[in-house]
Order: C-alpha cells, then structure tokens, then sequence
C-alpha cells in the first residue's frame, strides 16, 4: 500500500520560505493531501475488490460482467419505506426489498463512481488560493531573507552594507506597497474560508442532501436499523437490468449489488464531515484575529514583541506607531525568516532610520 501513496511525497515537501501562517497550510497542504489520498484510496481495487458485484440467479441469461457494468454506470438504489424493516425478518438489507414500480419511493445512488473525481477536484480547489497568494507575492519574502535565516549567519551574509540595503527597501516600500502586500494575503485567507464553506455545500448537493447532517447523525442515532451510515452509504442495493427474451420479449432482472466500496466512502466523508467544520471554525477565528490586528495597535505591539526577544519594549512601540498596517505586517513575514539576531538588529536599525525623519 505504501507504493500507492508515493506519488504523495512530494506534496509533503515544506518550503523552506515561510510566506503564509498554520492556518493557510492546513488548506491548501494538509486538506488537499488528505483529498489526494482519499482519492487514490477509493480507485485502489486491489485492496477492496471490485467496486460493485451484483447477485445473479441461476436462470439469468446476461453475464455477470455486464450487469455488474450497467448497474455501476446506471446507478443503483434502495427502496425508501424498507429502510427501517428488520434484518433477516421484513429486509434482507436495509432499504433492499419487494417493490412495486411506480409507487414506491426509490433512491437512487449515482455518487460512487464520481467519489474520486470529487475529492481530486476539490483538492485542486484547495490549492488555488496558495498558488494566488504565491503568484501575488512574488518570491520577495525568498529574495530579502537569502542567507540570513540559518542559526548561525555569518559575517559576509550580514554585513553593514546588506543592512542598509534591507534597511533602505523597507524605508522605499513603506506605505501603499506594502498596505496592498497584507490587503492581498487577508484575500486569500478570505478565499479559503469561502472555499470550504462552498465544499460543504457542494458535498451536501453531491450526496443528496445528507453530507450537512451527516456527521451529528452519525453520533446521535442510536437506531442500528436506521443507520444514518447505511441510509447515505449503502453496502447493499438493487438494481433493474432489462433485455431481450428468446422471443423478443423485454425481460426484467432483478439483481442484488453489493457496493463494498461504501465501506471506505462512509469512513471517508465522516472524517471530511469533521474536518471541514473544524476547517471552517478555524478560518473564522483567523479572520476576525485579522480584523482586530488591522484596527488595534496595541495588539500589534505585543505580536511583535513576543517575535522579537531582548529589543527595548519602547523602541518597539514607536517602530510599530510609526508604521502602517501593511508595513507591520510584511515585518512579521519577513521576521520568519530571519534570524532572530538578523531580525532583531534590522528592526532597530529601522527604528533609528524612522526617528530621524521624524526629527527632520
């Protein structure tokens, strides 16, 4: 199985420049990771066997093969008012039973053959806003921070000249440059909390409804007939072949499915249930964390302080009221890769530079 997923490793590969928080990485590595091999999951046949095997009896003229074929292309489903008869009494299985055509209300299961289409094209949807946030910054973060984010920076890596020349790019940048830098990222973090909450609404769509309760129904029934599990995700339905008669009469056959892929759907989008509303609470507390550091000053302040170790707390005060959001906020990137010592000496250096216009 560990050869199935080593086409994942090189999504587990870190950047070794950090231009984004924990939050942005647990959309757009850790969730479409997750989608990745949830989606090779459910395609890996060898482990799980054929995806649906239909029950033929012993007079049935058309082969096994073809039935198993049309009842996957065409869907299978399950009768609505025997969901809850009893196993091995009024149902064989749940929902599986006698039927009369035309009456009985049917559900119908198309979703298993679009499973991992699904999760690969929501993994890429995860992605996106990673890859305008990369194509937005623009590597700057990767060309300011070059040889200066070991532990141990050397003299001709930090030297007075690259001090300066840091020094004077962020003198040069403050302002609209750099206001428009943070605007963009705050997007992006915006994009990811409506990513997911449109995924949420397109699995409940996918599923027919049921993915927005799926989880709490899970945990709160109690009712072993009436598995909420077995409702979305059956392991066994029934499917209707029709063909030809040796007189040409149109010839019925009913046939048992057994879907032993639903074993792994039902565990599949339980987690993704979980995750995607964690996902979503997540999102919301970084972006009101974002909105009360963008009015807040003082909050700032202490942000920076806990980065910066041994700089005097009013040197960082005046650096921070002499700033603009935006200006903060590219620092706080900027001092993630850095070494705190770099970081440390840029920002007093700043600091200086500042309060020396501010005299003039």
């Amino acid at each position: 199985m560990f050869d199935l997923f080593s086409s994942v490793r090189v999504l587990l590969k870190l950047d070794r420049v950090c231009h984004d928080n924990n939050v942005f990485r647990l959309h757009y590595k850790a969730t479409s990771i997750m989608l990745v091999v949830f989606s090779l999951l459910v395609t890996s046949k060898q482990y799980f066997g054929d995806p649906i095997e239909c029950v033929l009896g012993k007079d049935a003229v058309p082969s096994r093969k073809a039935v198993n074929s049309y009842c996957w292309i065409h869907s299978t489903f399950t009768v609505l008012r025997h969901q809850g008869g009893t196993i091995g009494r009024d149902v064989s299985h749940p929902g599986v039973a006698q039927h009369i055509p035309g009456q009985d209300e049917v559900i119908h299961h198309r979703y298993y053959q679009w499973v991992c289409f699904t999760l690969f094209f929501q993994a890429i949807l995860f992605s996106v806003p990673h890859q305008l946030w990369k194509i937005w910054e623009g590597g700057r973060l990767r060309m300011l921070s070059v040889d200066l984010g070991e532990p141990l920076v050397g003299s001709s890596a930090w030297s007075e000249e690259r001090k300066k020349v840091l020094t004077s790019y962020l003198l040069q940048a403050r302002g609209l440059t750099h206001n428009f830098y943070a605007i963009r990222f705050a997007t992006c973090e915006l994009l990811n909390l409506v990513n997911v909450v449109v995924q949420i609404y397109f699995l409940d769509v996918f599923l027919g409804g049921s993915f927005s309760t799926y989880g709490p129904a899970v945990f709160v029934s109690r009712d072993k007939i009436m598995d909420p599990m077995n409702r979305v995700f059956p392991k066994v339905t029934k499917c209707l072949f029709h063909y030809y008669g040796p007189s040409g009469t149109i010839q019925v056959l009913d046939s048992l499915c057994v879907l032993s892929l639903n074993v792994v759907n039902e565990k599949i989008f339980l987690v993704l249930w979980f995750w995607y509303v964690f996902l979503t609470g997540l999102s919301t507390m970084a972006i009101m964390y974002r909105m009360v550091v963008m009015v807040s000053t003082t909050v700032r302040i202490y942000l920076l302080m806990a980065q910066v170790r041994f700089m005097p707390r009013g040197k960082l005060s005046a650096l921070v009221k002499n700033v603009s959001y935006g200006d903060w906020f590219f620092l706080r990137q900027l001092g993630k890769n850095l070494n705190p010592i770099v970081f440390r000496e840029l920002l007093i250096n700043l600091e200086c530079q500042l309060n020396e216009k501010e005299i003039l």
